[in-house]
């Protein structure tokens, strides 16, 4: 039986440490130096698992997407991504965060687990998630972070936005109501490391592998003649949003950029405020009030920009990778329409074996047909998911732009009003 630590609920979860600043961190050539990966050219070609169904019909019975949606307040997986810690060995040094899965369904075995995993693992359920159903929209992952002498000097921000996106794509995968009964998925969340590392190395050969890679190659070389018009469409669309959402995560970075010059420049203006107030005796009062007005609003510059870099910058970069996941599964999608009308070509060619091919041509449209439907479905929730998404990190920015501005403002104003009314008791004394 496969399963992770399991968790007993009375007792308190072991604490991981919470500050690694000081670990080493010079990580590995592999994938554990990470931030979304754009790596969703796995599995191109125009294989299914084997332990799917290829009946439409049974597809559309067994998975109904807009009811499991309805069905979403009855969330039954929750996982959480949490305490990464570094580890050093004579070979590498990587780092693993800790997964904790609460459960009620019954094919679990134990209502809670507790299992390390890291950046490997998460890159072979991904894998393993676009083996087994190609033409679903499996979540992005971190990207390779590849500015490697960046890392030393920002680790606990790197390894902070790297946590929290495992988190977003397991959450993501959680929710999803083909996704999450995967069983390379229940393994992951419970497997013992070295379970896991055995589970690993099943699975199709490199002889098998070559075989889907060299068919996908021939596919994509013969293209696709009758694509549905839908598809079309949905390609369109997927063309016109990735250039959409890749202007606005360029764009937001350089705006980050921007605000965090300007802090540091902010930042040495204060001080100069505060030297100047030491040799002008009818300035000081209004020197230093302008010196603790520009302190004031470095302090909120500084957390508006880490509201950017933290919360609407990672929701834009995820969507931008999301769009290579959108135009890798309809590159599948096409590669089994190909292979179907390539089929249907050489029998009407009468080139090979007709009854064989016949009986094979079949096959492929029963898989074509599941191939259609699932990524109809996909794409539908898909397209709910990010629209409110992006609806609720425009909103958020809004309201955290507007108490940024107010803030500001209401700092000025109050250096204004001090000086009118030390301007007023001026007039007053004078008068006496």
């Amino acid at each position: 039986m496969m399963s992770g630590t399991v968790v007993d609920s009375s007792s308190p979860t072991a604490a991981a440490p919470d500050d690694i600043s000081g670990s080493v961190l010079e990580l590995d050539e592999d994938e554990d130096l990470e931030v979304f990966s754009k790596d969703t050219n796995f599995m191109d070609g125009s294989s299914l698992n084997t332990s799917m169904q290829t009946s439409p019909g049974s597809m559309v019975n067994q998975y109904k997407f807009e009811e499991e949606e309805e069905q979403s307040d009855t969330k039954d997986i929750f996982v959480t991504v949490d305490n990464p810690e570094s580890h050093v060995t004579a070979i590498e040094t990587f780092i693993t965060y800790r997964v904790l899965t609460k459960t009620t369904r019954s094919e679990f075995d134990s209502s809670e687990y507790e299992v390390r995993r890291r950046y490997q693992d998460f890159f072979w359920l991904k894998c393993k998630l676009e083996e087994a159903h190609p033409t679903l929209i499996v979540p992005p992952l971190p990207e390779k972070f590849v500015m490697k002498g960046m890392v030393e000097r920002f680790n606990n921000d790197f390894i902070e936005t790297r946590k929290k996106a495992l988190h977003k794509f397991l959450n993501r995968i959680a929710d999803h109501p083909i996704l999450s009964c995967s069983e390379d998925f229940k393994v992951f969340l419970t497997a013992q490391a070295w379970e896991l590392a055995s589970h690993k190395k099943q699975g199709p050969g490199f002889l098998s592998r070559m075989g889907d890679t060299v068919r996908a190659v021939a596919a994509t070389v013969r293209g696709v003649r009758n694509r549905p018009e839908e598809f079309n469409a949905i390609q369109d669309y997927v063309e016109a949003f990735s250039q959409k959402m890749t202007s606005m995560d360029k764009i937001t970075q350089r705006i980050i950029k921007e605000q965090k010059e300007y802090l540091e420049e902010m930042k040495e203006c204060g001080p100069i405020y505060t030297l100047w107030s030491g040799s002008e005796e009818e300035l000081v009062e209004p020197l230093k009030m302008m010196a603790s007005c520009l302190d004031r609003c470095c302090r909120d510059s500084e957390e508006h920009t880490q509201y950017l870099s933290s919360n609407l910058l990672p929701i834009l970069h995820e969507y931008v990778l999301s769009t290579e996941t959108l135009k890798a599964v309809l590159r599948r999608r096409d590669n089994i329409q190909a292979e179907f009308e390539a089929k249907n070509e050489a029998l009407a060619t009468k080139k090979t074996d007709s009854e064989a091919l016949k009986e094979e041509i079949d096959k492929l449209e029963d898989k074509l047909e599941w191939a259609n439907n699932t990524l109809k479905g996909d794409w539908s929730r898909w397209q709910k998911s990010m629209r409110s998404d992006l609806k609720a990190a425009f909103t958020y920015t809004a309201e955290k732009n507007m108490e940024y501005y107010e803030k500001c403002l209401a700092v000025w104003e109050s250096f204004l009003l001090s000086q009118r009314t030390e301007a007023s008791e001026g007039g007053d004394r004078d008068e006496s």
